[in-house]
């Protein structure tokens, strides 16, 4: 499955590089937006959730979701297309 993990990390000047070194343990990921993922796991979105709520702020905002059927974007480079055109339905 395709999840999309969404975040605002609020606390200014924070190292985050921990959060970003987690969320690349998953085998199969792409970033490309400023706070936006997506990786490909067989896990509960709350699973995902609870393991990279270890790495950010309780002031910080974490949204973690299981994609749908369909996308559309505009801008990327065609790495990115193909990412997501390789990755989507799994």
């Amino acid at each position: 499955m395709v999840y999309c993990i969404g975040y605002d990390l609020n606390t200014p000047g924070k190292d985050y590089t921990t959060l970003i070194e987690q969320i690349k343990t998953y085998d199969i990921w792409w970033h490309h937006l400023d706070s936006t993922w997506f990786i490909v796991s067989d896990k509960k979105a709350s699973e995902i959730r609870d393991h990279l709520s270890k790495y950010i702020d309780s002031n910080d905002e974490l949204l973690v979701f299981k994609t749908g059927d369909t996308w559309a974007g505009k801008g990327f480079s065609e790495k990115g297309y193909k990412w997501l055109h390789n990755n989507w339905k799994k």
